[in-house]
């Protein structure tokens, strides 16, 4: 499963993948796809283990989670 981790600022974009990087995942830097968002900003691409992650970006504040599965994107609930 693909996920897009998209938040309010790129600020807490880089903030989210600096807390990410060196940890065994496997992320992205990539513009925000059109389907979810009109602003030309940047989130997360992360394939993987979603629930794994999230203690280290627990703290930076997230608008949207959404997951792809090839042919459609949902919206995920997300504290």
């Amino acid at each position: 499963m693909i996920y897009f981790l998209i938040f309010f600022t790129i600020h807490d974009v880089l903030k989210a993948e600096k807390a990410l990087k060196g940890r065994d995942v496997d992320i992205e830097l990539v513009p925000v796809p059109r389907n979810l968002s009109s602003d030309c900003g940047m989130c997360i691409k992360l394939r993987g283990d979603l629930e794994g992650i999230m203690p280290y970006i627990n703290g930076i504040e997230m608008d949207k989670c959404v997951s792809y599965d090839g042919k459609e994107y949902q919206f995920l609930a997300h504290s």
